[in-house]
């Protein structure tokens, strides 16, 4: 965990390139896409069902223990990144993988698609992610390394994007504030509760619309 040296830093190469500067405009604009990932899945019809339910809260469950971790460490304002950022985290589980809070969105989204049970769309989730996270991403890695330069491209070259992989070597002991990454949370949970509610109302809705239409069809 370092603090910059300087308030202010020249842009990086990085930084300057075009995916990143796309990356930039989707940063801003990041709150949109659970949007595209849940409200497709929530207005189209699928198949639902009790095994469906559980791994798709399993996967939840992975993903939220996995932002937790990842604001414990970072803190509230650090995970929020953009060029006011003051230090570089790379213990706990940024020690195995740089990007923890948008693998653990990850898992939280494919896992309400799979409650769904439209399950054709999660190839296209995927595509989705992939395309708009690796954008956004390339902008947050150019904005650490005209930060904290050597030091972040150091961590970069050691610990992977995306995969999680243990750190080869031992890792000093940094700060965890679980209490304050839990209460930080707390909208999420509120916001996961009306999503599970209304893919609850979507599975009673199917089931007595199916009956219905099977009940007409004598």
């Amino acid at each position: 965990m370092t603090e910059p040296t300087q308030s202010r830093t020249p842009l990086s190469a990085s930084e300057l390139s075009l995916p990143a500067r796309l990356g930039a405009i989707l940063f801003r604009h990041r709150g949109w896409l659970p949007v595209l990932f849940l409200g497709i899945p929530l207005v189209l019809p699928g198949t639902m069902s009790p095994f469906r339910w559980e791994v798709g809260l399993a996967l939840i469950a992975i993903g939220e223990l996995i932002r937790i971790a990842g604001v414990a460490a970072a803190g509230t304002v650090t995970r929020r990144r953009s060029r006011n950022v003051q230090r570089l985290v790379t213990y706990g589980i940024f020690a195995w993988v740089r990007n923890p809070l948008y693998i653990g969105n990850f898992l939280v989204w494919m896992g309400f698609v799979t409650i769904s049970g439209v399950l054709w769309f999660l190839p296209f989730a995927v595509l989705l992610f992939a395309l708009e996270y690796e954008l956004i991403v390339r902008y947050e890695e150019g904005v650490l390394e005209s930060i904290f330069g050597r030091e972040y491209l150091d961590y970069k070259n050691s610990t992977p994007r995306w995969i999680p992989r243990p750190p080869k070597d031992e890792q000093p002991p940094g700060e965890y504030h679980w209490s304050e990454a839990i209460r930080s949370e707390i909208s999420t949970f509120l916001q996961y509760a009306v999503l599970l509610l209304a893919f609850w109302i979507k599975s009673k809705v199917t089931v007595q619309g199916g009956a219905a239409g099977f009940i007409k069809t004598f």
